[in-house]
């Protein structure tokens, strides 16, 4: 560890806290349809709604909101799931790409839709320009603008009571995308493209080496699909290295910013929350609980990441800092990042639901893995995506709400809501579905050929390498350890289920939750209500995490990352 590796950790967090405030002062604006914002921008807001037949001020229940998100979800599928299978016929194709195979088609679909961004394709060799804009990055847009939607939906909620309506699905997601995201993104991609970052529609360019040969260099709109995947928590790269390619990330300074674009909106969220239902001691709590847990697991991975290796140290190998060396573990990692860099945005990325990598996790310490697994096991709640990382850890503050009105003897109370059998199974259900596919898959695949077939290594690093592709499907990650052959039938079709049920199955009783809550009255606070604004919440919503969350995925962790951990400590390798 250097001073200057953890100089850069305080001023990521320094910088994250700033900007809760004002940002989620912003988004409660853009949450509230009757609020007028940006003049430039509200004719177009009115012409959307005049195209699309929508009544903004129109509300909808829950089942009517939950219906729309389904549909829009199964159509922006089949939408990019065309574009893919018909992209020699469109434009902006000058590598002359053909048609994206069909099963892998699907499995790249659902993928962006659900806001995942797993790629078992290299997007360079792959995808056309115009299958990127149109598909790729539009998607990137609408399912962000999407989880922002339903976080909005859970919260009024919360805040409302004795009503049945939770918003207008269509105006929060026209809101979301015009007020937030585009505005953000031009500036982002602004920014990257003064770094270096292409934004061209031309062929790729051809150069020649120091030896003669000819070499193929890939261009293309990279910065623009660059900020949105950032800030959407969607982490696909234009590039099959990700943010890991020179082109995406070619300094220190836009891995800087393209980190704090990944925690922008979905830390600001908390904020958002406590001025929706009025006091935002309530967003703070969620905000200290997610630092937590955060700060925790990167001082985890920036210790191991910065340790000596046991194999080099048997032999005298000088793994300290110097001014000619990073020192501690650099397989799979850039030198113009270090292991300071790569650690904070590693975690970043799992804490988040962004995916975007700039080193390779496979080659990180298996301690490291372990908990760039745990973070996204513990269903997003650390930050988590833009909406899912809030709605996820709401869901987690009413299973504790429970738990603490079962230690105390009476019916738990959140925000003037009485919580009861309906919210408690449909929070259950909620948070039960991504570990079944996290925990179900692997133990099918381990044992099935097809699944066998795509692993590089034996063992329990093997066996991480599997683990981490359904965590980061079901979680709606989108990272990968990159030692999976996950580019076939078996792999894609299986991990494009993880990824439809790890968003769709998770948002359905979410919206469920919003709607109960909001017909209820409200109950007046007493002397038994639990308060939920301070330090002691703070600490016991953390405990219900890891208890009711983590402790669920310990025996599966203990298979793969420490089990290879203990083996490297006895010298055996895999």
């Amino acid at each position: 560890m250097t001073l200057q590796g953890w100089l850069q950790i305080v001023l990521f967090a320094v910088l994250t806290t700033a900007i809760v405030k004002p940002l989620g002062w912003y988004m409660a604006n853009i949450a509230d349809a009757s609020r007028p914002m940006w003049r430039p921008l509200a004719a177009l807001e009115c012409g959307l709604y005049r195209l699309l037949r929508v009544d903004p001020q129109k509300e909808q229940d829950w089942k009517t909101y939950a219906f729309a998100v389904l549909w829009f979800h199964v159509a922006g599928i089949v939408m990019l799931y065309a574009l893919q299978r018909l992209q020699p016929a469109m434009p902006f194709n000058p590598q002359r790409f053909g048609a994206v195979e069909p099963i892998l088609s699907l499995n790249t679909a659902v993928s962006f839709v659900t806001n995942t961004s797993w790629q078992s394709y290299a997007g360079e060799t792959t995808l056309s320009y115009f299958t990127q804009m149109a598909g790729i990055t539009v998607q990137s847009f609408l399912s962000c603008a999407t989880g922002i939607a339903v976080a909005f939906a859970l919260v009024r909620g919360l805040a409302r009571h004795g009503v049945n309506t939770i918003g207008n699905f269509w105006a929060d997601l026209t809101r979301v995308t015009l007020y937030l995201l585009i505005p953000v993104c031009v500036a982002g991609a602004l920014f990257l493209i003064w770094q270096g970052v292409p934004q061209t529609v031309a062929p790729y360019a051809h150069a020649a080496t120091l030896d003669g040969a000819q070499q193929v260099v890939a261009l293309g709109p990279v910065a623009s699909q660059e900020a949105i995947k950032l800030l959407g928590g969607d982490g696909g790269g234009f590039f099959n290295a990700n943010s890991a390619h020179p082109f995406e990330d070619p300094t220190a300074l836009t891995g800087f910013v393209e980190m704090l674009l990944i925690f922008l909106v979905g830390a600001a969220l908390t904020n958002t929350f406590g001025r929706m239902v009025g006091d935002q001691r309530q967003g703070w709590v969620l905000f200290a609980a997610m630092g937590v847990l955060f700060l925790a697991g990167l001082a985890i991975v920036y210790a191991n990441e910065t340790a000596a290796r046991p194999a080099f140290s048997a032999v005298a190998i000088d793994q300290s800092a110097s001014p000619l060396q990073s020192g501690g573990n650099m397989e799979g990692k850039e030198v113009r990042f270090g292991p300071a860099q790569s650690a904070l945005f590693a975690t970043v990325s799992t804490a988040s639901s962004d995916g975007a990598v700039d080193s390779m996790h496979d080659s990180f310490m298996p301690l490291s893995g372990l908990v760039l697994m745990a973070n996204m096991m513990l269903d997003e709640v650390i930050v988590g995506g833009p909406g899912s990382g809030l709605f996820s850890m709401l869901l987690f503050v009413i299973v504790a709400v429970f738990i603490a009105g079962l230690m105390i003897g009476r019916t738990p109370e959140y925000l003037g809501n009485k919580i009861e059998g309906n919210e408690v199974k449909m929070a259950m259900l909620a948070l039960l579905i991504v570990p079944a596919f996290i925990l179900g898959l692997p133990a099918v695949g381990a044992v099935v050929a097809p699944g066998i077939a795509g692993l590089n290594n034996g063992g329990p690093h093997g066996f991480s390498e599997m683990l981490y592709a359904y965590t980061s499907g079901a979680a709606t990650n989108g990272s990968a350890f990159s030692g999976l052959n996950a580019n076939s039938p078996f792999y894609n079709l299986t991990l494009a289920a993880a990824m439809f049920a790890g968003r769709l199955l998770v948002i359905v009783p979410v919206l469920c939750i919003a709607g109960t809550l909001a017909a209820k009255r409200r109950v007046p606070v007493s002397a038994g209500t639990l308060p939920t604004h301070g330090l002691l919440f703070a600490m016991f919503l953390v405990s219900t995490i890891v208890i009711v969350g983590g402790l669920t995925f310990f025996p599966a962790l203990v298979l793969g990352p420490v089990a290879e951990h203990l083996a490297m400590l006895r010298g055996a390798s895999y």
